[in-house]
């Protein structure tokens, strides 16, 4: 019977507690939980046999004993207050003020676990978004709609660019404005002030919601962090009309807290002990980003992911490579260089690109100059490596021009302001004119006509 307490509980192991099973419970349910002071605490039921359940407590579970504890099924999932009220907020990771305000003025509540997008009911992504930042726009442009992830590792500047991001992104062709919705998991304080003071700064604050569940809040908490963050750009871009630019930091944490559950459940592990079900947990929060046939707004996905070690293979990039359309890996060398935003020229990749750019979109050259600045980049590196045998001085004319186009590209096109917004034909400007260091019947990817219409004479720039 829904409304009734229960009294004592089976057994208590770290967040999980498991209680005798009562009728007509259902996965996912919430439940109160009060230790014998009275004191409540928030949880879900995450697993059922035929006489007991499995609850996750949101929260510690210290002071909790066998006998005394209280626990009441609420007939309900965990579910997330959404109104027009939520722009401007900053929440805990259950969707609760933490900004000294009080909660938004609404009776409409929503179901935090959400469903993917029917892929029947999607529609192909192709607005290009303008960032203003050149080695995204230029050459792995991001599309509204898109899932796009930023692979980073410990200590890089992944922050900064998502914030710069958030500051700047645009759609090339329509007045239409973004509105943001930031969900941080596991982040620590400093980071956490970064964003807000960032977003003040810049003022946008206004059209942000933001979700935080930071480093010394119960790791458990992280895991519906994301859920309510996406339920309300659910909310505001298919309820609302809005555009919606999620950004999630850092995935790393989530897939930590996913495998202290699993492992406290005593499931048998995966690789590198995170639980099987990694890959289809994963792809229940990225495939809620897209855009849906009747709606006018739209969910963008910037996940972030710190790579242990700095290894791409690892299994929460490799799994997030898989599910995504592409991905923006920063790297530890161009870091170490001093140069930003560091973003990795050969490894990162956006596979709708060639969807949303082109004429009408960006710009009638825009393919052609990012395949050739790919294709002589990719020679630049194979050149380094020769040249760190024989040195720079036995290196061909022509090899040697191509090393002065690899440092080029990375000073001049790679690297910008952290408050720098360049348009998209910026951004090809400076391309074509990094190109000109090259020899002309070296530009193959280009067509001849647009060569003749757009490139500047050798040598006019550097």
């Amino acid at each position: 019977m829904k409304g009734v307490e229960y009294r004592g509980v089976t057994s208590i192991d770290g967040p999980i507690i498991v209680v005798r099973r009562t009728e007509n419970i259902f996965y996912g349910e919430t439940v109160y939980v009060r230790d014998r002071q009275g004191e409540k605490r928030t949880g879900r039921v995450i697993d059922l046999s035929e006489t007991a359940a499995v609850v996750q407590i949101f929260g510690s579970t210290t002071g909790l004993d066998l006998g005394e504890t209280t626990y009441e099924f609420l007939d309900q999932p965990l579910e997330l207050r959404v109104g027009e009220g939520l722009l401007g907020r900053i929440f805990n990771g259950l969707g609760e003020p933490i900004d000294g305000y009080p909660p938004i003025v609404s009776n409409d509540f929503v179901n935090v676990n959400g469903n993917p997008i029917n892929p029947y009911a999607r529609i192909y992504p192709r607005d290009f978004i303008q960032t203003g930042i050149s080695s995204i726009d230029g050459m792995n442009t991001l599309i509204r709609g898109q899932k796009l992830p930023i692979f980073s590792g410990n200590g890089m500047p992944h922050n900064r660019l998502a914030a710069q991001i958030i500051r700047q992104a645009r759609l090339k062709n329509s007045d239409e404005q973004f509105v943001m919705v930031f969900a941080g998991m596991g982040i620590k304080y400093d980071v956490a002030r970064f964003f807000i003071d960032t977003f003040e700064e810049s003022g946008v604050l206004s059209k942000v919601v933001m979700f935080q569940s930071l480093a010394d809040s119960p790791s458990i908490e992280r895991i519906i962090t994301p859920r309510c963050a996406l339920t309300a750009a659910e909310y505001l871009a298919f309820e609302k009309g809005m555009h919606v630019l999620v950004v999630m930091t850092d995935m790393t944490n989530y897939c930590e807290a996913l495998r202290e559950i699993s492992t406290t459940r005593g499931e048998v592990p995966g690789r590198k002990g995170y639980p099987g079900y990694l890959y289809s947990d994963l792809a229940e929060l990225y495939e809620r980003a897209g855009r849906i046939k009747g709606a006018s707004g739209s969910i963008t996905q910037i996940p972030i992911l710190t790579m242990p070690n700095d290894d791409i293979s690892h299994p929460i990039p490799d799994l997030t490579g898989y599910i995504t359309e592409g991905q923006i890996v920063l790297d530890r060398e161009l870091f170490q260089k001093g140069l930003y935003p560091p973003v990795a020229g050969l490894p990162s990749l956006s596979r709708l690109m060639k969807d949303g750019i082109g004429e009408n979109m960006t710009r009638e050259d825009h393919a052609g100059v990012a395949s050739q600045l790919f294709a002589a980049y990719s020679k630049v590196k194979s050149i380094r490596n020769l040249a760190a045998i024989i040195g720079e001085e036995e290196l061909s004319e022509i090899d040697q021009r191509y090393l002065k186009f690899g440092e080029q590209l990375e000073q001049k096109f790679f690297t910008q302001g952290e408050y720098e917004n360049r348009t998209i034909e910026e951004t090809l400007d400076i391309g074509w004119k990094i190109l000109s260091i090259l020899p002309r019947e070296d530009l193959y990817r280009i067509k001849s006509d647009l060569i003749d219409k757009y490139m500047p004479e050798q040598g006019e720039y550097f």
